[in-house]
């Protein structure tokens, strides 16, 4: 009789549901830290009182997403298996994990998931036995009485097709990689729509390169909440902030990393490491805690960093930063101890510098200008034009920039093209100078409207051209032939390198001292133009952990700075002789007057550059003399035949 009461009290507890416990709680009660981790046994969030709230986050109906963009040693991976392990014993929900890689979820599998499982029998005991019968137990999926638990990792699309669960968890983002269907979260969260309101995504990253880092963005689009700490000597809340860690030095000048405290933002005392770890376990007690510098809309956002963890000492995070600087590794430092975004140095240029430094110029051209060429960018509803001038060690002055509206697939735009390539620009010598080779990119949606204008110009110094990113590439490649149309004459395109031509133009806009490659801009320039030449700068980001450099735009339109690409590409395909051109316009002014003469005749058609004709049908790119030798072989051809 007491055997069937115990077991009939069994089956009771079994269908009775769990307390309704907030899941902090429930992960104090219940979560046993396995052997190995710095304090193994019952979890206590004394220890890190800034996980509290962003796991509670992970119950809260009113919020669907948080973003955790963390540093090193503060506890984020625990968070994320406290907040699994109470959708399994607590909350029974089904729920999906993805990491970066295959073999990065084979190791979270076996170094923190399993391990955890193990050590923690309310959650063993409702899991699925492997290779048993009531359930699936696998590496690829576990489950457990009211859901299961699926594992994906990022690089590969199959592992997301026909998989759906509401509660998402998503580790280290920024080591995802964009495949062709698009980012892995963004495709698992759209999987999960189904659920509606009940699905959650919690995602998690140390941030890497500034504008490339999917941690940072979506931290951004959340409310941006930030832990606030009591000074242990006036009380002011703060952040915790690297600008005010500070350390000592001997008599050699060498860094002392075991005198380093906190300095107070406020009363500017100095903290021990004991007084920094009381201020992080009772800010909550003081007022402080978390703060959001934004509304809440259901994304909660946190940022957090080395210095709040009660684990490591300052001396200890200062010697990460002194061996980092020592091996020039500080990107190492900022993205994983201070979870900030790392920004590369010397490949970005600073729009106000460059409008710091804009001239007035004597005359359209200046006297150091030896040839133009014309950089042309195409968009659907315009073409953007920059005509670039050239001195010696190619010394560049913008003569001029247009912008021609006008649909490509409408032929207005190109005879506004031609109009503008036609044109003449007073030099300081007196002498008008034409273009002598332009560059149109062929690349978008209207790339058989540039195909068919470049073919009908075969006689001009006009080059289609193809923008194409590797830094294995030289600045203008080897044409390739295309075909324009359908049995329509073929055109040459030549490729250029955009990664390499932008780094030349972006360190020559750098450059402060006049002279071989420096860039004159005049001061009638528009700001815009200033904008769009800099809107791009060089990122460093990490594939299989080798470091490759990419161009990441800085705002949407970039369109200033493709023409000058181009327009450099038109130079490099020509490869003009600057010194004689200049010696020709030197000589003409001498010869014909000085430049101020009103009457001072203009110089040949071949020293003002070719102006683009306009072909009749029939008879694009030949030339009057072969025209009539082949009306007279025709003659002849009839005479015979008659």
């Amino acid at each position: 009789m007491e055997v069937l009461k115990r077991i009939v009290q069994g089956a009771l507890d079994a269908l009775r549901p769990p307390p309704d416990l907030p899941p902090s709680v429930w992960a104090e009660r219940s979560v046993y830290v396995p052997v190995g981790n710095a304090i193994p046994g019952l979890i206590n969030f004394e220890n890190a009182p800034y996980q509290r709230q962003p796991l509670d986050m992970t119950a809260d109906p009113d919020c669907r997403r948080i973003t955790l963009m963390w540093g090193a040693q503060v506890g984020k991976t625990m968070l994320m298996l406290c907040g699994q392990g109470y959708r399994i014993a607590q909350d029974a929900t089904s729920q999906m994990m993805m990491q970066p890689s295959q073999g990065d979820l084979q190791t979270w599998l076996e170094t923190k998931f399993n391990p955890l499982v193990d050590a923690n029998t309310s959650l063993q005991s409702k899991m699925a036995k492997p290779r048993g019968r009531d359930g699936v137990n696998n590496q690829l999926m576990k489950s457990y009485p009211g859901g299961f638990i699926m594992f994906s990792w990022a690089g590969s699309p199959r592992t997301m097709r026909g998989r759906s669960a509401p509660f998402i968890v998503c580790d280290e983002v920024d080591g995802y990689v964009r495949t062709s269907e698009g980012h892995p979260v963004s495709l698992l969260w759209k999987r999960a729509a189904t659920f509606r309101d009940r699905r959650k995504l919690l995602e998690s990253s140390t941030p890497t390169v500034k504008g490339a880092s999917y941690i940072e963005s979506s931290f951004q689009a959340g409310d941006q909440r930030y832990f606030h700490v009591p000074c242990p000597h006036c009380g002011a809340l703060q952040r915790l902030v690297w600008s005010r860690v500070d350390w000592q030095k001997d008599e050699a000048g060498r860094s002392l990393p075991e005198t380093a405290g906190y300095v107070c933002g406020e009363c500017g005392s100095k903290w021990t490491d004991s007084e920094r770890v009381w201020a992080i376990r009772r800010a909550e007690a003081h007022g402080g805690g978390w703060v959001a510098e934004q509304p809440f809309h259901g994304h909660a956002s946190y940022h957090l960093s080395e210095l709040y963890s009660c684990m490591t000492t300052l001396g200890d995070i200062v010697q990460s930063f002194l061996d980092a600087k020592a091996v020039n590794d500080l990107q190492t430092f900022v993205n994983t101890s201070l979870a900030e975004t790392w920004e590369e140095e010397g490949d970005s240029v600073d729009a106000a510098m460059l409008i710091a430094r804009a001239e007035d110029f004597p005359s359209p051209v200046p006297g150091g200008v030896g040839v133009l060429t014309a950089g042309i960018d195409m968009q659907e509803d315009r073409l953007e034009v920059e005509i670039v001038g050239w001195g010696l060690g190619e010394e560049s002055w913008s003569v001029d920039y247009r912008v021609l509206w006008g649909s490509p697939l409408e032929p207005d735009v190109w005879q506004d093209l031609d109009d503008l390539l036609g044109e003449t620009w007073a030099h300081e010598t007196g002498a008008q100078l034409g273009i002598s080779a332009a560059c149109l990119d062929t690349g978008g949606s209207t790339t058989q409207a540039a195909y068919d204008y470049v073919k009908k110009r075969r006689s001009s110094r006009l080059f289609a051209i193809k923008g194409v990113g590797g830094w294995d590439r030289p600045v203008v490649s080897a044409p390739s032939r295309k075909r324009s149309g359908y049995r329509a004459r073929k055109i040459d395109l030549f490729t250029v390198g955009t990664d390499e031509a932008k780094l030349i133009v972006m360190r020559r806009f750098q450059q402060t001292a006049e002279g071989p490659g420096f860039c004159h801009i005049p001061k009638s320039r528009e700001a815009e133009w200033f904008a769009q030449a800099t809107a791009e700068t060089l990122r460093r980001r990490y594939v299989k952990g080798f470091p490759i450099l990419e161009w990441h735009k800085t705002r949407d339109r970039n369109e200033a700075l493709d023409c000058r690409v181009y327009a450099f590409a038109a130079l490099k395909i020509t490869q003009p002789n600057i010194k004689r051109a200049l010696e020709r316009l030197i000589s003409a002014d001498e010869e014909e007057g000085p430049a101020s003469d009103p009457v001072a005749p203009k110089p040949s058609r071949r020293r003002r550059g070719v102006k683009l004709p306009k072909a009749s049908a029939g008879d694009e790119g030949h030339s009057p003399r072969k025209r009539g030798r082949r009306v007279a072989g025709a003659k002849a051809r009839a005479k015979r035949r008659g």
